[in-house]
């Protein structure tokens, strides 16, 4: 028998967009359905472990682009934001100047209302600290990073680490997940276990969406408004689905590599991620102090030979820097959910350029020379498949009325910086807009 309900805003993905946007509308007074693909992790003793990564993960982690590209990509309440490292950046200026996007209220608002803030120097550890006195000594602009990050609500003493990406289970790092239990506790309806196939269409107006939960029962929801917020990957498909054939043309991924080098002391393990580093907008990377957690590190390394994952034996005493770079729009996703994600040569330039930095800034730290070691490339935040500007407009919304979209997809190109309080900025700016121009118009 096929579930059918019927509200006013249906929201479509939990992450840090689509929690927003329950959260906003509900506080607003409106009847809010929030539809879930994943389930709720948080209360099971697997969460934060390296077997409840696998379990809620795509693919079990093993989510890779036709060109061998690892994507990591979270499906449980809150997104992948419960496998982000909490590092707060805000939008760069282009977004707002460029495409007519401006956030920048929603943005201190949330920073204010969050507490972001760079953690206190005494907590981010000794190869953290080392290493940023090392990039400083080079001369480069090096610093702490602001974080979504709160030790004060730790329920035991803070011991953040590589371990942190897994999942927080000590409870310091924010996830959307709070904006979803706040959008509950208002009446929001969630939805678990519940895929969206496609949105439903008449005259031009969004009027719903329909799907399966559980991977057999049909449901169909009927609403008024219908925003899309199930990731820079799901969201072009449930278009696609749709009718919108032009979604997914094109992605953003913020390719990334790590550079690792074996230091006298203790090693990255211990520290907060990402705590430290700098943003380098003209040559278009970051740099951040991080390592892969300790049973993930030889699975991401025995992609680059069969020798490498031996490097275990020296996790304990790893420095490692990441590295991110802005990338250019190549490739994309098709229907069926194949990932293509060619690197461009301006990409593998910039990548080349920053490994170099960040060699410098190891020896300078301490590592010894011989054992500096550069990862395989890896995809982060997928994004840039349903772009401002090309298939929406600067209100997020579609040819469609009423249906709007709102997650990392409408980045028209790549951020350049941690993505989470850019997308809840564009969640509380949908917010809005949805609340002024549609109810009250």
């Amino acid at each position: 028998m096929k579930i059918k309900k019927k509200t006013q805003v249906i929201v479509v993905g939990s992450g840090p967009a689509g929690a927003t946007v329950a959260r906003e509308m509900a506080k607003a007074g409106k009847k809010v359905i929030l539809v879930e693909r994943g389930k709720d992790w948080r209360k099971s003793p697997l969460y934060g472990t390296y077997l409840g990564c696998l379990l809620y993960t795509d693919k079990g982690g093993l989510l890779f682009s036709e060109e061998g590209l690892n994507i990591i990509r979270g499906i449980m309440t809150g997104g992948s934001t419960n496998l982000y490292c909490g590092t707060a950046a805000k939008p760069p200026e282009w977004l707002k100047d460029k495409y007519k996007v401006d956030i920048d209220k929603y943005v201190d608002e949330t920073i204010n209302e969050l507490n972001i803030k760079p953690l206190p120097k005494e907590l981010i550890g000794e190869a953290s600290r080392r290493c940023l006195e090392a990039a400083q000594e080079l001369g480069l602009n090096w610093e702490l990073i602001p974080k979504f990050m709160n030790p004060d609500r730790c329920k035991k003493d803070f011991n953040c680490g590589a371990k942190c990406m897994l999942g927080c289970k000590c409870g310091a790092k924010w996830t959307a997940n709070e904006y979803i239990d706040e959008a509950v506790k208002l009446g929001a309806e969630l939805i678990l276990n519940a895929e969206v196939k496609e949105v439903l269409i008449s005259e031009k107006q969004a009027t719903g969406i329909r799907g399966k939960v559980n991977g057999r029962q049909p449901f169909e929801i009927e609403g008024d408004i219908v925003v899309l917020s199930a990731g820079g990957l799901g969201t072009p498909i449930i278009l696609q689905n749709s009718g919108f054939y032009g979604a997914g043309r094109g992605l953003l991924i913020d390719p990334t590599i790590m550079v690792y080098g074996v230091y006298k002391g203790k090693g990255t393990y211990l520290c907060p991620p990402m705590a430290i580093g700098s943003y380098d907008d003209t040559d278009g990377y970051i740099l951040s102090h991080l390592i892969d957690p300790y049973l993930l590190f030889p699975i991401i390394m025995l992609l680059k030979g069969i020798r490498y994952p031996f490097r275990l034996v020296n996790y304990k005493r790893m420095m490692g820097i990441m590295i991110k770079v802005k990338d250019e729009i190549a490739g994309g996703i098709t229907m069926e959910g194949r990932i293509s994600k060619p690197m461009t040569e301006r990409d593998r330039y910039r990548l080349n350029h920053a490994s170099n930095v960040a060699r410098k800034i190891l020896l300078k730290a301490g590592c010894d020379e011989d054992s500096i070691i550069v990862t395989p490339i890896r995809g982060t935040h997928p994004s840039g498949t349903v772009r401002i500007g090309e298939m929406i407009d600067k209100n997020l919304q579609t040819a469609v009325k009423n249906l709007f979209i709102c997650d990392a997809s409408v980045l028209p190109e790549a951020l350049d910086r941690p993505v989470v309080l850019t997308i809840i900025g564009l969640g509380k700016y949908l917010s809005e807009y949805i609340f002024k121009k549609v109810y009250e118009d």
